[in-house]
């Protein structure tokens, strides 16, 4: 789970609709059943229809959700044209999931299902009973899920494939990382000053100058660093070979930091630098830095429940709610419940979810993941997929090596990328779609 949640039309209206509770389940299971009476079509795409009462339905769960919370909708024209673009992207998507040959197979349409009674508390015959009352029959009530996940698989394979990372983008966040990682490390450096008194004239700056060039000369000619220190430096330190001693970088003047910050110990720097003192050449002696790569590794399970507009993440979370309280109680195990009711490939294996590193799960899921103790259970938490209920099982500090850090830099530009990629890809797809507006009629 290495995505972030896509935004379409704007994030607060993109969460909206995409999480917003069904006024009525069933009201809200249906996609394209057809026409009620008094109803129109409102847009053709491709093959498929958009209905006025569609987009009615989804302006009505917009605007509740806006009145629970503190988003702001737009004018009400506007928000009708949001609504219709969102369920136009949708039907080309469906399109052109059912040509790539996507699939998905009964089993997972039947927990989804058995998934959907269970968050509205009622039986699979009232959940056929009150589809049959709402005019769906149990097949097309079946597509419609099958629509929805085929909608994120498809997303997910095609946005991955377009993203692509270069290795000098990854050398580039490496870098920067370790950068971070080691930005107040303890550095240990020799200095040989050639100082220059206040207000000095011209000839006097010149002179010392050629002092320590002189002294430049010295080193590179391969005299020993401290040996020239000791004769020539004109600081503190020039006995000990001009060592100033491990400090941290606080406590370094910022212009050392910056000159020595690329250099590797044993190196030092190649040109004299100016200071308010004088002149000075430096020598990298030491540098205590962290290992990039020493990471806290989880072991994590968890129970998922995908929304969709049969399924709100209001909903999916009471739902989760109750599982967590039967689950402290004792009442049932967490591997029982990810089994019967987890809609991901985790399920068969009661939630788990394996050994984790930082980066690998969408930001949401691995924050509240890193704030729990071992064998805590979280809150119901909402990410790009879904609803989960999360335990931590085990943690444990590992070394990667320079092939998973690659990789995991990878996965962090992909996250980073995921959301921009999936509008554009959105985009091409619309505009390789048949859509005729329909007027209303009059």
């Amino acid at each position: 789970m290495t995505e972030s949640f896509p935004r379409r039309h704007g994030r607060a209206l993109a969460l909206l609709l995409a999480m917003a509770p069904a006024l009525c389940l069933p009201a809200a299971a249906q996609g394209r059943d057809g026409l009620r009476e008094g109803d129109y079509i409102a847009a053709v795409v491709n093959q498929e229809l958009v209905t006025a009462g569609e987009v009615q339905r989804r302006v009505e769960r917009a605007r509740f959700e806006a009145s629970r919370g503190s988003a702001r909708l737009p004018p009400e024209a506007e928000l009708r044209r949001q609504v219709l673009d969102a369920l136009i992207d949708e039907r080309v998507i469906i399109t052109n999931a059912r040509e790539s040959g996507v699939r998905v197979e009964e089993p997972e349409i039947d927990r989804a299902v058995q998934n959907i009674a269970a968050q509205n508390q009622i039986s699979m015959e009232v959940l056929r009973q009150r589809l049959t009352a709402e005019g769906m029959d149990y097949t097309r009530f079946r597509a419609n899920l099958r629509d929805q996940m085929m909608i994120e698989r498809l997303r997910e394979r095609e946005v991955y494939r377009r993203i692509q990372i270069s290795d000098e983008e990854v050398d580039k966040i490496l870098d920067e990382e370790r950068a971070r990682l080691n930005a107040d490390a303890e550095t240990n450096l020799a200095q040989i000053l050639v100082t220059v008194p206040e207000r000095a004239d011209d000839a006097t700056v010149a002179a010392r100058r050629e002092r320590i060039l002189a002294a430049l000369a010295r080193v590179r000619g391969g005299e020993a660093f401290d040996t020239v220190a000791k004769e020539m430096s004109e600081d503190g330190n020039r006995a000990s070979g001009g060592e100033i001693g491990l400090r941290p970088a606080a406590l370094l003047p910022d212009i050392f930091l910056e000159a020595t910050r690329l250099l590797r110990p044993g190196e030092m720097t190649d040109q004299p630098l100016r200071s308010g003192a004088g002149f000075h050449i430096l020598k990298v002696l030491e540098r205590k830095e962290k290992p990039l790569g020493q990471v806290t590794e989880t072991r994590a399970r968890h129970v998922l429940l995908r929304t969709s507009p049969q399924l709100s993440a209001e909903v999916a979370a009471r739902r989760l709610a109750d599982y967590r309280r039967q689950i402290e109680s004792g009442a049932r195990r967490f591997e029982d419940i990810a089994r019967q009711y987890s809609e991901d490939g985790s399920a068969a294996s009661g939630g788990e979810l394996g050994w984790a590193a930082p980066g690998l799960m969408v930001p949401e899921f691995e924050q509240a993941m890193n704030a729990l103790p071992l064998g805590g259970l979280s809150a119901p938490v909402v990410s790009r997929f879904g609803v989960h209920l999360i335990q931590v099982l085990e943690r444990r500090n590992v070394a990667l090596d320079i092939k998973q850090l690659r990789e995991q830099a990878r996965n962090m530009l992909r996250e980073q990328r995921f959301e921009q990629v999936y509008q554009d890809w959105t985009k091409e797809l619309r505009s390789l779609a048949y859509v005729e507006f329909r007027e209303p009629p009059q």
